[in-house]
């Protein structure tokens, strides 16, 4: 069993890690609903496993490659890291103090469905 949940471990995070670097995408698109329906976390803690997993690399490689061909401005990667800072602890306080889970997985939901609306839309309008 302890075999089975490393190598989904490893799949999640290998999955994600590219996703992140094709797409630009975070843990909360991938590694949140990964963890929630293929490990049965809940929804609590796959937020907290996901900011714990997002902690340390944060896409190091990918940025450094990125920033090797011009790609990062880091001005504005430092204003938007201290304020996503701020924000990352604002949101989970609230998650943590005030949201159950099924309020968390619906918020999740409706978010993920705007964007995914939002992107499909952009993309018909880009291609007509």
């Amino acid at each position: 069993m302890a075999d089975s949940f490393i190598g989904l471990m490893l799949l999640i995070g290998l999955f994600s890690g590219i996703a992140s670097g094709i797409f630009g995408i975070g843990g909360g698109i991938i590694i949140v609903p990964a963890l929630i329906y293929l490990a049965r976390f809940t929804q609590h803690a796959a937020i907290g496993t996901s900011l714990a997993i997002l902690l340390p690399p944060v896409g190091l490689l990918a940025v450094m490659d990125y920033y090797q061909h011009g790609n990062v401005n880091l001005k504005a990667a430092v204003i938007v890291a201290v304020a996503f800072m701020a924000g990352g602890w604002i949101g989970a306080h609230l998650a943590n103090q005030i949201m159950s889970g099924g309020v968390l997985k619906l918020l999740f939901g409706i978010f993920v469905l705007g964007i995914g609306v939002y992107v499909v839309f952009d993309a018909l309008k880009s291609m007509a």
